[in-house]
């Protein structure tokens, strides 16, 4: 047996010295920058955290100090306007008379001041709020507007006072903003007495529904009531409020094309809304499987004829045809709404998109030409709006990838580099000459700010399930708000999840898979969960004359296309 003579065993012991003390450097060197790099981000994340801390409250303390308790603050000029009868009526017809506002932006921080800590504003906010508002107006307002500004922030903050009754100093609540939300809620109903079920936009809040009132409605005005309305139904034990807006709901989705598709207005053009939003929250707010039902086939019909690329153009509700391709800054909401329904990469893909638009003006504009990769010529401006901000944080709850940190870091400069002034935030007329408008909208401290302030500190939502509503106002997902706790989202979208214990359903959504994976945690037993984005085949045995004719991949999120022997299939990665 051959042996190392004794030299060469010492230098074998030395080079096992080496290589231990390289793979303990090594590792010590990895640790040591992995935990340098949490707490840059940790750091960089409070950093940002009171920036935008300062951001509101500059928004905040200038409404109240010159537009309270008026609706909006002009920041330019630091006065006030009375701006409820106006949202949503871009003719600025039949504006009240003697209507002096309804404190809006005050409704609308309510639940912002309480994810800030602020319990002593928040107190003296619903005092003076129990005290002084009434409806009892003669005013017309939008229906939508006024559901998810008014109703939802009362409705959200009552939840929020309730839980926070203990931080109240020397006065006990008694549900006096529930009060305001039913009051407010029994003067919408006469919107609702329609032969169709669908409501009217317009409702005049002290004597209903004004004589000769269009009938003209909006896909969202009517689609976007129930998280509000049955959430005060859930409160009040008065069913009125959910029916009224269940109905509507029902009514809007009968009227859908045979593709599954929906007119913004009740005609023909259709695009991505804050209607699909109100489906999938719905289902996980109050259970019901239709909910579900109604949105998966939305979410399919959007996604095959709506989706190109990262991108989301208008189409005909009937041929699923492409009319406009085109951006607007609303659109932004949908890839937060993806990260819920668990299709993140395309949330991904589509927000980095977003992003650049917004890199390339500073804001983002209200109107982007995808097809020419220009300005729309007349809708250049940026009214603080906050659904980039939103998606970011939803992305980053879901990655925690520190990038959409950086998202939200050039976010937060960009409106100060842009939009502070001393009187408050304004609104940008034209994003190519940064000039500003004077009005800061109350969703900037309802939403804009909000979103922000989670991007970089989520304490309100560890441990707590809440749904955001189009708003952003939380409202708390309860089991007893369930008419019974769904156990799937749909039986083409579920697989078995065998335990000793007990058989479940669940899908890709409910595990948060996308793309789909394979379950391999114990108990799952392998199963390939489909993901939320699979679009079928046009026919079931896969032939094709054109790519349009293709689906999406269950597994992949990839879109198939049609080879030159006509079937459809994941030709283009061979």
């Amino acid at each position: 047996m051959l042996t190392p003579s004794p030299p060469l065993r010492r230098s074998f012991r030395t080079w096992i010295v080496v290589v231990v003390i390289l793979f303990f450097n090594t590792t010590s060197s990895s640790s040591s920058s992995s935990s340098t790099s949490n707490l840059h981000w940790a750091k960089k994340r409070q950093q940002m955290k009171e920036k935008v801390r300062h951001m509101f409250y500059h928004a905040y303390d200038n409404y109240m100090t010159h537009a309270f308790p008026h609706d909006e603050l002009k920041p330019l000029t630091k006065t006030y306007t009375d701006s409820l009868s106006e949202l949503g009526n871009l003719n600025l017809q039949h504006l009240p008379l003697n209507y002096n506002g309804s404190a809006l932006t005050l409704i609308e921080s309510l639940s912002s001041l309480v994810i800030m800590g602020n319990y002593t504003e928040f107190e003296r906010a619903i005092r003076w709020l129990s005290e002084n508002l009434t409806f009892d107006v003669d005013t017309r307002v939008n229906l939508f507007e006024c559901n998810i500004r008014v109703l939802g922030g009362l409705v959200s903050a009552h939840i929020l006072a309730t839980d926070s009754a203990s931080s109240f100093v020397g006065w006990s609540y008694q549900n006096q903003l529930l009060a305001l939300a039913e009051d407010l809620g029994k003067r919408f109903l006469p919107a609702f007495n329609t032969p169709t079920g669908l409501p009217y936009a317009w409702i005049n809040l002290k004597y209903g529904v004004m004589e000769k009132e269009t009938a003209e409605t909006s896909t969202s005005g009517c689609g976007s009531l129930i998280l509000e309305m049955g959430a005060l139904s859930r409160l009040t034990d008065d069913p009125r409020y959910e029916h009224a807006a269940l109905r509507a709901l029902r009514k809007l989705w009968s009227m859908r094309s045979s593709l599954n598709l929906l007119g913004t207005t009740l005609d023909v053009e259709t695009g991505v809304d804050s209607f699909y939003e109100y489906l999938f929250k719905a289902y996980v707010l109050f259970g019901k499987e239709d909910f579900w039902k109604m949105f998966h086939s939305a979410y399919l019909a959007v996604q095959k004829y709506f989706r190109h690329g990262p991108w989301y153009h208008e189409a005909d509700m009937r041929t699923g045809k492409a009319t406009y391709w085109q951006l607007t800054s609303l659109q932004a909401f949908w890839p937060g709404l993806q990260v819920l329904v668990g299709d993140v990469a395309a949330a991904n893909s589509s927000h980095r998109e977003f992003f650049r638009v917004w890199e390339k003006y500073g804001v983002l504009p209200e109107r982007y030409l995808l097809d020419h990769q220009m300005l729309h010529s007349t809708e250049k401006y940026y009214p603080l709006r906050p659904e980039l901000a939103e998606s970011t944080f939803y992305l980053y709850q879901a990655t925690k990838d520190p990038w959409y940190i950086e998202v939200g870091e050039a976010i937060v400069n960009s409106l100060n580099r842009h939009t502070k002034v001393e009187g408050g935030f304004a609104s940008v007329k034209d994003v190519t000459t940064m000039q500003l408008e004077d009005h800061q909208h109350s969703f900037f401290l309802a939403e804009t700010c909000k979103y922000l302030y989670l991007l970089f500190d989520d304490t309100f939502v560890v441990d707590r399930n809440y749904i955001f509503t189009t708003e952003g106002h939380p409202l708390p997902v309860l089991s007893s708000w369930h008419e019974k706790l769904p156990e799937a989202y749909n039986p083409t979208n579920w697989t078995f999840l065998k335990s000793e214990k007990h058989t479940g359903r669940a899908s890709a959504m409910s595990m948060q898979l996308c793309p789909a994976t394979t379950l391999n945690t114990e108990g799952h037993g392998g199963q390939v969960g489909e993901s939320a984005c699979h679009v079928l085949d046009a026919r079931g045995d896969h032939r094709c004359l054109s790519h349009e004719d293709c689906g999406v991949e269950a597994t992949t999120c990839r879109r198939r296309s049609c080879s030159v022997a006509g079937y459809c299939g994941q030709w283009l990665l061979i």
